[in-house]
């Protein structure tokens, strides 16, 4: 661990950090969402450790708690985090580091603020770094939210009044924001939410947003 906070820059890890208290936040939201459409606490503490997928728990409990079947539930879960098989393809070799252990627990680990930090580094020691650091920190961070939630559910009956929902996406939108000064990224991303939205009317959730991975065909064509 000590290794990590000597590859990282302070501004790295401050901006891991954030990351990760945005994420304690959303599970504050999520944890609350659970206990209140019913849930027992041990339901949203189990998942969080578990899947440590936010958006696919949000969509099992939001399925569940409006009378839908459980398996057709993690089946709908499973779709959303079908996000994950291009987000394998997009880190480098080696991110994880050697060893099984290492590379299942990596696995577990991935996830959108993991991924984008890796990403966001210039060479495989940082990327590497910047990886496990957000990683474990939101392996963290997102268990610890979803039991406070559940614990203090009863009390917050309204958590869509505290706009939880919306610190997610506008964290990840801040961190690929440098990004999108490339021309060929800006435009692909562009596309990916135009695909997105055409097709939300039409397709199931998780679909559309496969659907818009179809942009990054247009970065393949530049190159």
């Amino acid at each position: 661990m000590s290794s990590i906070y000597r590859t990282l820059s302070g501004g790295t890890l401050r901006d891991i950090a954030l990351a990760c208290l945005a994420v304690w936040f959303i599970g504050l939201s999520y944890g609350a969402i659970a206990v209140a459409s019913g849930f027992p606490l041990w339901v949203p503490a189990a998942q969080s450790v578990l899947v440590l997928a936010g958006a696919s728990e949000f969509l099992f409990i939001g399925i569940v708690a409006a009378g839908g079947n459980p398996l057709a539930a993690a089946a709908a879960g499973l779709l959303v985090n079908a996000r994950h098989l291009a987000y394998g393809l997009a880190l480098p070799d080696g991110v994880t580091g050697p060893g099984l252990a290492r590379r299942l627990l990596g696995s577990h680990l991935m996830n959108d603020e993991s991924v984008v930090f890796a990403l966001a580094q210039e060479d495989l020691p940082r990327k590497r770094a910047a990886y496990w650091a957000c990683g474990l920190g939101v392996l963290l961070c997102w268990p610890a939210g979803a039991v406070l939630g559940a614990l203090i559910g009863s009390v917050i009956t309204d958590t869509g009044a505290f706009g939880l929902d919306a610190m997610f996406p506008a964290v990840i939108l801040a961190l690929i924001a440098p990004a999108l000064r490339d021309r060929r990224l800006s435009r692909a991303a562009v596309t990916g939410a135009v695909i997105a939205l055409a097709a939300t009317p039409f397709l199931p959730p998780g679909l559309p947003e496969l659907l818009a991975l179809l942009a990054l065909l247009t970065i393949r064509k530049t190159t």
